[in-house]
């Protein structure tokens, strides 16, 4: 990925922050969880995000509210290369703060998504058509999480591979794929906080 590319994909996230939080109506507002209409434990939004034209698809799941937990939900991204009804890929999730804050990437288990199963080299060939550009609900918010996709396309890169060792290497019970295997859940993470 060229640097000019990773750098105006850095200030299109930083852009969309600052006039996300801008959005909110006192500094103690939750850009996201408001313009998200998220509750904990919901799937927002109903039917998910989809971008025909790209095949992009994303939904927020809300996280209970737990004292000192730092994170406030995620962003479940996938893709859809042939379309709605075709297969649906899960590509990376995007964890952030109360105050929409990027926290961390990382990506799951194929039981927590119920995707449709792509290798390591088959879902990094999908990364760079993650462009979600629709109006609803939240433009900004669509904008925001295709950046991230091209700034952190090397680092996804990486999780992605990570998680296909992760699930090479765990012991799961007898007669338990490992891709269904509930006690493991996060297959691999990088943590942005200080970002």
């Amino acid at each position: 990925m060229a640097e000019e590319a990773v750098e105006l994909a850095r200030r299109e996230i930083a852009y969309c922050e600052t006039l996300l939080a801008k959005a909110a109506p006192t500094c103690s507002a939750r850009p996201f969880a408001t313009r998200l209409k998220s509750r904990p434990g919901t799937h927002y939004p109903t039917g998910d995000v989809f971008d025909p034209t790209s095949g992009a698809q994303w939904f927020y799941p809300c996280h209970p509210a737990e004292e000192g937990a730092e994170e406030h939900g995620h962003f479940h991204c996938f893709l859809r290369p042939q379309g709605p009804q075709g297969p649906i890929h899960h590509l990376a999730a995007v964890g952030v703060d109360a105050h929409g804050r990027l926290l961390r990437l990382f990506t799951v288990n194929q039981w927590v998504v119920g995707d449709d199963w792509l290798g390591a080299e088959g879902t990094i060939a999908l990364l760079p058509r993650f462009d979600v550009q629709m109006p609803r609900p939240s433009y900004l918010v669509n904008r925001w999480l295709t950046a991230i996709f091209t700034a952190y396309e090397q680092q996804i890169t990486e999780l992605i591979r990570e998680r296909d060792r992760a699930l090479l290497t765990h012991r799961q019970p007898e007669g338990v794929e490992a891709r269904q295997d509930r006690a493991l859940e996060v297959t691999s993470e990088l943590k942005l906080s200080d970002r």
